[in-house]
Parts: structure tokens; C-alpha cells; sequence
């Protein structure tokens, strides 16, 4: 059994990494492409929306969706009673939406959001018909079929919105690719999975999921609140094209310090609920994930904000230079997000949904204050300095629960972390300190920077052999391992 789910857990991780980092490089095409296609301003109207959306689906799913995935027997009961409140969820919000839509127009005073939110809330519909399948394959641990799907949706959504894009069809190419990215899993899901619901709504079933679902609800809902309302204050403070290029950065750096624990993340949760009663299982798997994200994204992040303005000139052309210096503070902010969800997955897996969402109004309110004071006070600046804040402050007390309530304790999590974390900085200082020295032109002082920041983090890493790095070595397939293979042959 425990081989199975490891075996499992192997594939399931080889596969949401492919697609994970195929969506990536996707993304990054798209990026770089519809960046010179798009304004600013395209990109700013979207993000603008973007809180709407996401609150929204956060109300649809209602945490019902964690609630079948942790639930160990979920019965067609359970799975048809989700169902038919997504669906009625749907109907509900979208029209919420549609009846507000001129009301948040007039509040960003851009009267063309009335007719995008109109029609981009359709997707409301769509994403309320698959949830089930898509519990239904992450719970079994599918992801072969979930990552072929996302990726080639991913493609075929890019295609049609560059055509558009290239047309001139402005902020409704963007419109086009959400609602394509949609509509295809969708329908590959319910020709694919076998389930149907069936005319049934059962109360009791719905009061067990609700009891664990609401809590998750309620802590996605104010995370992803929090995680929206910097979209929401510059899109009313500034103008779309500011937001625009903020979204670009945070999109950018979002690529970067969300797509590796993404992957993990994704399969550890299934896993997590399966080991939710071995404490000492559990911390292991949190310390080996933690200590593994680290080493990856850590120096990632500092490569990228040492090298930003050349990454985005070579990217986006110098049209989206504004963006660097947010992109550079997202950075800082993308070290402690990059391990969030390891800690909130674990509280939630063991079932203390309850402790999770009071724990976050705690956060939240805390965060939003510094966000909210710091563009009062000091503008863009304060603001950023105010998400840098947020990262770091939540990630403090997700350890903090982490220690509490399944005995991983929060000093040995610092200390687990602190000899990435110093020499993670110290090759981005030295790294610095070299380029500025040379003095050269944009493009080699990115290049000098990146050599030196590698050099040192990997003579570290060969010459130590730290912790963090074998647990890295064990995520690699032995036959990649060209340097360990040298030694045996010698």
C-alpha cells in the first residue's frame, strides 16, 4: 500500500512538473509575444477584473473540493450534492455579475469592463461543470491525463489568442484565452471520466462536507482577496496601464516562485491526507519539501531580480520597463511565497480547517493594513513594501501552526532553511558587488551576474553537499545524474 501511494505519488509528480513547466514555457512564449502585440493598458483592464473572477470561483467551489479530496470514501451522494451547488452557484454569481458589471465600470471609470466582465464571467458556468472530474482525477492521483489536457489547452488557447491579439482585437484576445482555457477541459473531462451525477441532493451530505469545506472557503476566499486587492487599489489609485505593468511583473515572478512548489504541491496534498494520522510521517514530508523548494527557488529569485532589467528588455522590449522595479520587490516577496502552500496543506490535510481560516482573518486583516497603509503613505512603494510584508509575515505563522499542530517545530524549520537562505544571499551580494565593479553594458552585466551567482551557489553545493541539495539529487532520475556516474566509472 504505502509503495503504491508512493509509486504514486513519483508519477503524479513527474507529471504535474511536465505539465507544470510546459504551461511554463507556454507562458512565457505567450508572454513575450503578446507583450508586443498588447498594451499596458489591455493587460491592466484584465487585472482589473481579476478580483471579481477569482472570488467568484471561490464561491462556486465553496471548499467542497478539498472536502471530497480529504474525505477518504466519498460517496456518489457526496459527489452529486457538490455538484449541483456549483452549478446553482454559477447561475447565482454570474448574475450578480452581469448586474453589477456597469457599477464596476463607473468605479474604474473604464466604461468597455461592463461588456468584459459580462462576457468573461460566462466562464463562471464552465468552470462549475468540471470540478467534480477534477477532484475526482487529482484525488486518484491522475495527473497524466490532467497534465495532457492542461498543456495542450494551453497551446491551443495561445494560438487563437495571438491571431487575435495580432487582429486587433485588444483586451478581448485576453477575454478569448480565458474563456478557451475553460471550455476545453471541460469538455475533454466529461467525455473522459466516467462520473455522471445523478438527481440527487442529500443534506446530510451536504452539512459533512460543508462542516470541513467552509473553513477551506473561507481561507481561500480571504487569501485570494488578499492576493487580489493590490489589482483592485491600483486599477482606482492609478491608471490601467500602471496596473498593467504590475500584472506583467507580478505574472512574471509569479511564473518563477509559484511554478515549482506548484508541482509539488499539487501531489502532496492527496498525499498528505493519506498520512494525516502519522505526525512524524507528516513532518518529514514537510522538511523534505520545504528544504527542496528552497534550494530550487531561492536562488532563482535572487538570479532574476540581479538580472531584471535585461530579462525584461530581452522579453518584453524596453516598452515594459516600468515594470522592473515591481518585478524586482515581487521578487523578495516570491522567496517566503514560493513555501506557503507546503504549511497551509499540511493544517489542512489533517483536518483543522477551522484553525487555518481563523489563523488567516488573523493574517489577512494584519497584511491588508500594511498593503492598504503603505499606498496611502507612500504610494506604489509602500505598497510593495506592504506585499513584501504580507509573504513574510503569513509565512511566519504557517510554520508557527505547522509547529503547533503537527510537531514539526518552528525553530528546527528556520534552521532547516538558514544555510540556503545565507548563501543565497551572499552569492546575490557578491554577485552585485561584481557586476557594478565591471560596469559593463545592460546585456553583459546580466550574463557576469548570473555566471557568478551560479558559480557560487554550485561550488557550495558540490564542495558541502548541504542537506537541501540531496534532497534535491533524489527528485533527479538517476540517469541524469552525469557527475555521480563520473565518479563510479573512475
Amino acid at each position: 500500500m504505502a509503495k503504491n501511494l508512493k509509486q504514486k505519488a513519483a508519477s503524479g509528480m513527474v507529471w504535474t512538473a511536465l505539465q507544470k513547466y510546459s504551461k511554463m514555457f507556454i507562458g512565457f512564449v505567450s508572454g513575450i509575444i503578446l507583450a508586443r502585440l498588447l498594451t499596458p493598458h489591455d493587460y491592466g483592464c484584465i487585472g482589473m477584473l481579476s478580483i471579481f473572477m477569482v472570488l467568484a470561483e471561490n464561491f462556486i467551489d465553496g471548499g467542497f473540493g478539498s472536502a471530497l479530496i480529504q474525505k477518504k470514501r466519498p460517496t456518489q451522494t457526496d459527489y452529486s450534492t457538490v455538484f449541483f451547488w456549483n452549478i446553482a452557484m454559477s447561475v447565482v454569481l454570474y448574475v450578480i455579475l452581469y448586474i453589477s458589471a456597469p457599477a464596476i465600470a463607473r468605479f474604474y471609470k473604464i466604461p468597455i469592463l461592463c461588456d468584459v466582465l459580462r462576457v468573461q464571467g460566462l466562464i463562471l458556468f464552465i468552470y462549475a461543470l468540471n470540478i467534480i472530474q477534477r477532484n475526482q482525477l487529482r484525488k486518484k492521483l491522475n495527473f497524466k491525463l490532467l497534465s495532457i489536457v492542461s498543456v495542450s489547452t494551453a497551446i491551443i488557447s495561445l494560438i487563437i489568442t495571438i491571431i487575435m491579439a495580432y487582429r486587433g482585437f485588444g483586451v478581448w484576445a485576453l477575454v478569448a484565452q480565458n474563456l478557451i482555457s475553460g471550455i476545453i477541459p471541460s469538455l475533454v473531462f466529461w467525455f473522459y471520466v466516467k462520473w455522471r451525477p445523478t438527481w440527487t441532493f442529500s443534506w446530510h451530505s451536504f452539512r459533512e462536507l460543508f462542516g470541513f469545506g467552509v473553513y477551506m472557503f473561507l481561507t481561500h476566499l480571504l487569501n485570494s482577496f488578499s492576493s487580489k486587492i493590490q489589482g483592485l487599489l491600483i486599477g482606482k489609485f492609478y491608471n490601467p496601464a500602471t496596473l498593467g505593468f504590475y500584472s506583467k511583473a507580478a505574472g512574471t515572478e509569479n511564473l518563477a516562485s509559484h511554478s515549482i512548489s506548484s508541482v509539488m504541491t499539487q501531489v502532496t496534498y492527496p498525499l498528505y491526507a493519506e498520512v494525516q494520522d502519522n505526525k512524524v510521517a507528516l513532518s518529514n514530508i514537510i522538511k523534505r519539501l520545504t528544504m527542496t523548494l528552497a534550494y530550487i527557488t531561492f536562488p532563482l529569485m535572487f538570479i532574476l531580480l540581479l538580472c531584471a532589467k535585461p530579462i525584461f528588455v530581452l522579453l518584453y522590449s524596453d516598452r515594459w520597463l516600468q515594470s522592473v522595479p515591481y518585478f524586482q520587490a515581487l521578487c523578495l516577496a516570491g522567496l517566503a511565497g514560493c513555501l506557503q502552500s507546503v504549511n497551509l496543506q499540511a493544517i489542512s490535510a489533517i483536518g483543522k480547517s477551522r484553525t487555518m481560516f481563523i489563523w488567516t482573518v488573523f493574517k489577512r486583516m494584519v497584511s491588508l493594513g500594511a498593503i492598504i497603509g503603505g499606498l496611502v503613505f507612500w504610494g506604489m512603494k509602500g505598497l510593495l513594501i506592504g506585499v513584501i510584508f504580507n509573504y513574510w509575515f503569513s509565512y511566519a505563522v504557517n510554520i508557527s501552526l505547522v509547529s503547533i499542530h503537527v510537531g514539526y517545530n518552528w525553530k528546527r524549520q528556520v534552521m532547516d532553511l538558514m544555510p540556503v537562505a545565507i548563501i543565497s544571499s551572499l552569492a546575490a551580494l557578491i554577485s552585485y558587488g561584481v557586476g557594478n565593479f565591471l560596469g559593463f553594458g545592460l546585456y553583459p552585466d546580466g550574463i557576469v551576474k548570473f555566471f557568478v551567482y551560479l558559480m557560487i551557489y554550485l561550488g557550495w553545493s558540490l564542495f558541502f553537499k548541504p542537506e537541501a541539495y540531496t534532497y534535491f539529487l533524489t527528485i533527479i532520475p538517476d540517469r541524469l545524474k552525469i557527475w555521480e556516474r563520473k565518479k563510479i566509472d573512475n
